[in-house]
């Protein structure tokens, strides 16, 4: 079976889709086998946006890119740092 990849919205949908379908009394796995997911599936998606709105997760895919850019700029200054303790050992007078 082909393997689907859902955006960050379409996982809120889809959450907001399977509590409504629980909250009117089916169970989980009818629930999830409605919109067309595991319940293993599901699972993992409440344990990661359970509860989050639009905005949190505006905010969270902000934190996240920041996140991603300041690893960055770590990487390139612990390059720096190596590349400059090299030189300097190089250039060390040797006895």
């Amino acid at each position: 079976m082909a393997r689907k990849r859902y955006s960050d919205e379409d996982v809120l949908n889809l959450l907001r889709q399977i509590e409504l379908s629980l909250a009117s009394g089916s169970s989980v796995a009818t629930a999830c086998r409605s919109v067309g997911v595991s319940d293993a599936t599901y699972y993992n998606w409440r344990k990661k946006y359970g509860g989050m709105g639009k905005s949190q997760l505006q905010e969270l895919k902000g934190l996240e890119k920041e996140n991603s850019r300041l690893k960055r700029i770590v990487a390139d200054l612990e390059l720096d740092k190596l590349i400059l303790k090299e030189s300097v050992d190089y250039l060390k007078p040797k006895v």
